[in-house]
Formats: structure tokens, C-alpha cells, sequence
């Protein structure tokens, strides 16, 4: 079995020293991981310290701790990053150890726990522990319960981990720029017993949304609602990797949502329940099936499910505008507008030039210019075709053969003869239109044989019967 540091060499980490503190205190210090790449890396099964089932970050990875007299330290650098978003666009974010989300920390119920903060930004900061049972001192609520971390300094967070369950880091220090920037982190605390609320596969990911012009690299932190890029884990379709499991898996997906406006997550061909949130695992008597479960802001959702249907199915949010890349929010319907000679005209002053939208979309496949660090709108090859969605979208793969604990992609599903939809041969009948829907419901008066119904309508004057 590989060691956790081995795990971490051999997936591109790198240590780094923290220069926010002496010599001596650097020695006492744990070391800092960094990662840069933005695949799913799968933890190993803890080394130290009690033993749990780590859950696995999609597109991310599980920050190493060491054991220090019983206590489990970690070590959380702030500073800026650079997060491949997607092949062919990168955004200069904030995060941390290297990522934006940073690491996903995972500590045992009961767990002491120790997280040094070093700060690498150009201002302060602090770190909230988002739906935590911890001491006021510990809640990192700059000016309230702490100062700011100021830049090059180390900070040091201890409590214990009393309430098992799925949960974020962020800062609350100038929140708007810094989360806009992409500070935001996973954590879980797994039961006492790893058989309680035991699945067979079990993912994370935060949702979190940028707004960054067409040829740019970092976002602006002012922007309220009118986002260009929603993300899983800062990434975006076809940049998300896929979420491969074996036929017959229970499994749990765990996400959290810091974004500006609420997310409907949508899965298809299957149905699951909501099994937690931040505030705690719900009891199965209050639990039921759903295919859609709406994640307010702040908030999170464990759901679960028994992947019993083999295949390639969509996982999205169901806002439409969220599987989209680099939208513009401005541009008018020209649906069934005849715009070619315009677009004859443009192209003379503007080569290369296309019209948009006359037939109603298909904006996957048009081959147009971009700025360089853009993405298209909608991209990503599926077996068919274009498969025309950005933003929050991934695939949930379901394959009899997966091996268990196996998490590399298995290509695409190959269908059994009969249960692929087909392109109908035959001739199609004239359909059969209907023109006075809902009057039955209010029938109008009917006029005498051979006249028409006239309506005069009078408009009063003056105020009486007011």
C-alpha cells in the first residue's frame, strides 16, 4: 500500500516552507502540500489515526496531516493560484495549497484537530468553518472573533470535531472579493464507527460561479448575479471529470453550494434521497426519492442512491444558463429572423463573422473565433455528436465490469441491441390540429346561423357607482 507522501509525490505534489514564521517556528510546522493539477486524485486509507472511508473530491484531492501527541495537524496555505478551469482556459483565483477549491479536509468525529493558516495573499484574511460546532474563538469572523491574518503571517485554529457530517471552509475577511476569487474548501467528519452511513463510493464537490471577460484570466469580485462560468470544483464541462461506479454501488455524492443564487442538481436515470445537510444527517423516516434537489446558498446536500442502471447519465444543474460557458446575457432572440444579407454585409467589415441564433441554437457547433483563454459556449464530443452543454455538467457512469475502487473513466457506454433510440422510417401522418382549446371550459355565446357575433364594449363616464 502506498503511503500518503508517496500518494502525494507521485500526483505532482510539492512541499513548500512557510515563510510566514521563524525559523523555529517553521520547524515545529507542519509541511504544506501543494498541488497544482486539477485531476481527481483518490486518497489512500488514512495511515495514522483512526481509520475511516475517505470520500473522493471531484477534480481535487485530500489534504495530508500528521499526528502530533493525538492531535491531527494540518497545514492550509492561502495565496493566489492558478486553476485550470477547463483545456484551453485558466483563471487566476485565489485558494489554497495550490487549488482553487482548496484540499478537502477529512478528520474522524471526536478527532482534536489543529489547522495552521498561513497567509500568502496581498491583504488579511481568516478562515470560517462552515457549520462546525467550534469555540467562538475559532469561528473566524474577522473583527468579530479574531483579527485578520494579516499577510505573512501564521495563524493557528484547534477544536475538536464533534459532529459528523459534510462541511465548508471560507474566509470571512473582505468575503465578497475573496470568495468571487475562489477560497472556499470541502470537509467532512467521518462517524466514530466507518460503518455507520458506509457507501461503496463516495463523492465531493463545492458549486461555485466567476465572472471573467472573454480573454482574461481573473474574475470580477464586484458582480452580483450575471456569471459567466458555474462550476463544479472550479471547473466546467467538458473540463469536469466523469463519476465512474460499479452496477450495484450505493453511492453518496456531497455538495456544497457558494455561489450567488440557489442550484436545482439534477440526475438522471435514477432516483435518490436527500440523507444530509450541513445541519446533519436526516433521519430515513423523514427522507424521500427525488431526481432533483434544489442547494440554497450556504447550504449543502449528501444524496444517495443505488447506481442499479447501467449507462451514461447526465448529472446538471437544471438552470439551463448554468451549463453554459462565457455567456453574454444581451444578446436579442433572432429566431426565425432572416438575417443572411445582414450577415453578408457584416462580414465585409468583420471577416469571419456568423449569425446567430435564426434556427434556434446549435451554438455547440459553430466554429467561430475567441479570444484566446475562452471557451465556447457549449463544447464537449460525445459519442454522437456535439453533446452542446458547459458549466455545471458531468456524466455519472454506471458499468457492470468497474472495478471496485476503481475510478478511471470506462469510455463511452456501449448500448444493447434495441434500447438506443432510432431515426423513424415511414411515412408521417398529417396531424390533427386543435383550434378552440379551453372552451368547453367557457363556452362563448353562439351566434345565429349564417351571422357573425359582434362585441361592443362601453366605457362608462363620469363617477357614478364608484
Amino acid at each position: 500500500m502506498i503511503t500518503r507522501r508517496d500518494f502525494f509525490k507521485g500526483a505532482g505534489a510539492a512541499a513548500v516552507s512557510a515563510t510566514a514564521v521563524s525559523k523555529v517556528g517553521a520547524a515545529s510546522l507542519p509541511e504544506a502540500v501543494v498541488m497544482t493539477g486539477a485531476d481527481t486524485h483518490v486518497p489512500p486509507a488514512p495511515a495514522n489515526g483512526r481509520h475511516f472511508n475517505p470520500v473522493v473530491t471531484l477534480n481535487g484531492w485530500s489534504l495530508p496531516w500528521r499526528m502530533n501527541n493525538g492531535v491531527k495537524e494540518f497545514h492550509l496555505v492561502a495565496e493566489p493560484v492558478v486553476r485550470e478551469m477547463a483545456p484551453g482556459m485558466k483563471a487566476h483565483l485565489w485558494g489554497y495549497n495550490g487549488q482553487s477549491p482548496g484540499p478537502t479536509i477529512e478528520v474522524v468525529e471526536g478527532d482534536r484537530v489543529r489547522i495552521f493558516v498561513t497567509n500568502k495573499l496581498p491583504e488579511h484574511t481568516s478562515v470560517h468553518w462552515h457549520g462546525l460546532r467550534v469555540p467562538n474563538g475559532m469561528d473566524g469572523v474577522t473583527g468579530l472573533t479574531q483579527p485578520g491574518i494579516a499577510p505573512g503571517k501564521t495563524y493557528v485554529y484547534e477544536f475538536v470535531a464533534s459532529r459528523p457530517g459534510q462541511f465548508m471552509y471560507h474566509p470571512h475577511a473582505d468575503e465578497m472579493t475573496q470568495m468571487a476569487m475562489g477560497m472556499m474548501g470541502f470537509w467532512v467528519t467521518h462517524p466514530k464507527d466507518y460503518r455507520q452511513q458506509a457507501v461503496d463510493r463516495d463523492f465531493v464537490f463545492l458549486l461555485s460561479a466567476y465572472d471573467i471577460d472573454p480573454g482574461s484570466y481573473k474574475p470580477r469580485p464586484n458582480t452580483m448575479l450575471d456569471f459567466n462560468l458555474w462550476t463544479f470544483n472550479s471547473r466546467v464541462f467538458p473540463g469536469i471529470d466523469t463519476l465512474p461506479v460499479r452496477q450495484g454501488d450505493k453511492v453518496r455524492i456531497r455538495v456544497g453550494n457558494l455561489t450567488m443564487t440557489n442550484h436545482p442538481l439534477h440526475m438522471h436515470g435514477h432516483e435518490f434521497v436527500v440523507t444530509g445537510t450541513d445541519g446533519g444527517w436526516v433521519p430515513p423516516t423523514a427522507r424521500w426519492p427525488e431526481v432533483t434537489t434544489d442547494i440554497g446558498v450556504g447550504q449543502m446536500r449528501a444524496i444517495e442512491f443505488l447506481a442499479s442502471e447501467p449507462g451514461d447519465w447526465a448529472l446538471h444543474c437544471h438552470k439551463s444558463h448554468h451549463t453554459m460557458n462565457a455567456m453574454g446575457h444581451n444578446v436579442p432572440s433572432m429566431i426565425g429572423v432572416d438575417h443572411e444579407g445582414i450577415a453578408e454585409k457584416i462580414n465585409r467589415i468583420v471577416p469571419g463573422y456568423m449569425a446567430m441564433g435564426e434556427k434556434g441554437g446549435s451554438m455547440g457547433g459553430m466554429q467561430m473565433p475567441l479570444p484566446e483563454n475562452t471557451l465556447p459556449m457549449m463544447t464537449g464530443e460525445g459519442p454522437f455528436g456535439g453533446v452542446e452543454m458547459g458549466g455545471m455538467f458531468t456524466v455519472l457512469k454506471v458499468r457492470k465490469d468497474q472495478k471496485r475502487g476503481d475510478y478511471s473513466d470506462p469510455g463511452w457506454y456501449q448500448h444493447p441491441a434495441g434500447t438506443l433510440a432510432y431515426e423513424w422510417q415511414g411515412e408521417l401522418p398529417a396531424p390533427s390540429r386543435q383550434y378552440d382549446a379551453g372552451r368547453s371550459a367557457m363556452p362563448a355565446p353562439k351566434a345565429q346561423a349564417g351571422e357573425e357575433l359582434e362585441v361592443t364594449v362601453r366605457k362608462p363616464t363620469g363617477h357614478s357607482g364608484h
